[in-house]
């Protein structure tokens, strides 16, 4: 009779996976501290201010254990699904406002006998 054995369960935090991921999230803390600073562009932060939320999202995803649990939900989908739910609201948000304060748009229109 034949005991199979369980391999021994290593905590996230331990492993070699989780030691990456979180150096990739203090590498990108670092960068968009470094773009702000710098003021660089709004692309530029923004992006990086995005990727610094999906990648924390997953470290809290596999802390928790939660792709293990639920193991019928795709989760990168879920959680890209969500946080792109929450950046177009929040972009309809800001454009309504901008509209809102500048309903003429970004360009004033004239006539040309005005320049004259």
């Amino acid at each position: 009779m034949m005991s199979t054995l369980k391999p021994k369960h290593r905590p996230f935090c331990f492993s070699v996976k989780g030691h990456v991921k979180m150096l990739r999230l203090a590498l990108n803390v670092t960068s968009m501290t470094f773009f702000i600073i710098a003021q660089a562009p709004e692309p530029y932060i923004v992006i990086t201010g995005f990727e610094v939320t999906v990648i924390f999202f997953f470290i809290i995803l596999y802390i928790l254990r939660l792709d293990r649990l639920i193991d019928f939900l795709f989760w990168p989908l879920l959680v890209f699904g969500l946080l792109t739910a929450v950046c177009c609201i929040a972009d309809g948000v800001l454009i309504y406002r901008k509209l809102l304060f500048n309903p003429s748009g970004p360009y004033q229109k004239r006539a040309i006998h005005d320049k004259i």
